[in-house]
């Protein structure tokens, strides 16, 4: 198994160094870091629609999709002279050995928690970026979509000490702040409406938190209803020879109700 792992990792290597070859690829020879880097962006986000919705083939497609675009960028690294993509690979191994001391060390430890202590710990102290970066909630990537970013930032932040007691404390801050809302859309300002909502945003995250709902599933989550509802009414009043321009809000409500209704008999069954 070993042998046809190294295989099949050579292969997408060498497929990679032909694209990029002086008689390879046109398109591939022009891209850069920049530009992989948002290709890997989408196909992470299509990793977890298969995570979610596909199958074994979508997401075996998917990160295969992944893997590519790590590839590549490694590759465009190593033509730069800045390190190699095996350079890459005995860093990751050294960092997942270097932070599994209970496991690859004598450290004992006796839950998760301690687990995620250690590991956090281990990463404050790797090449002195405590030193680089003193506040904790530096670690969060600025790139990452809000909600996650929220999340990650707030969870940060709660193993510092900063965090409500229980759920109770959060779910008065949202009504606090909902309050705050309603009162800035009173007023009509827009730049006081704009902060009243991420701070409205901002507490819905931390409720995420507290009762492990990861925020950016649950949205997507919610989303993918919406759309399937939608879709329902579109093709209900397709049938008709209708479009939802052509009939009034309580008809598409209707049918959006006739669309969870037909998703609880799909559940029971």
């Amino acid at each position: 198994m070993r042998d046809q792992q190294k295989n099949s990792f050579g292969r997408i290597i060498a497929i990679i160094e032909r694209l990029r070859a002086p008689d390879g690829c046109l398109w591939d020879r022009q891209q850069t870091k920049k530009d992989v880097g948002r290709y890997l962006l989408d196909e992470a986000y299509e990793v977890i629609d298969a995570i979610n919705d596909g199958t074994p083939d979508d997401l075996k497609e998917e990160l295969g999709d992944v893997l590519f675009q790590i590839l590549f960028l490694a590759k465009i690294s190593e033509e730069n002279s800045e390190f190699t993509i095996s350079d890459m690979v005995d860093d990751i191994s050294e960092k997942m050995i270097r932070r599994h001391p209970h496991v690859f060390g004598t450290v004992e430890v006796n839950n998760v928690e301690e687990i995620r202590a250690n590991w956090e710990d281990i990463k404050g102290r790797e090449n002195g970026k405590e030193k680089r970066k003193p506040s904790a909630l530096r670690s969060v990537p600025r790139s990452l979509p809000s909600l996650t970013a929220a999340y990650k930032i707030t969870g940060s932040a709660s193993r510092e000490g900063f965090d409500w007691e229980d759920t109770d404390g959060v779910l008065e801050k949202i009504d606090e702040e909902l309050e705050e809302l309603r009162e800035a859309i009173a007023d009509g300002k827009q730049a006081r409406i704009e902060n009243e909502m991420g701070d409205m945003f901002l507490s819905l995250v931390n409720l995420c938190r507290f009762v492990e709902v990861d925020p950016e599933n649950a949205l997507r989550s919610s989303l993918n209803t919406f759309s399937t509802r939608f879709s329902f009414i579109e093709e209900a009043l397709r049938k008709q020879g209708k479009s939802p321009r052509d009939v009034s809000l309580e008809e598409m409500d209707d049918l959006w109700n006739r669309a969870k209704r037909t998703e609880k008999v799909t559940d029971k069954q």
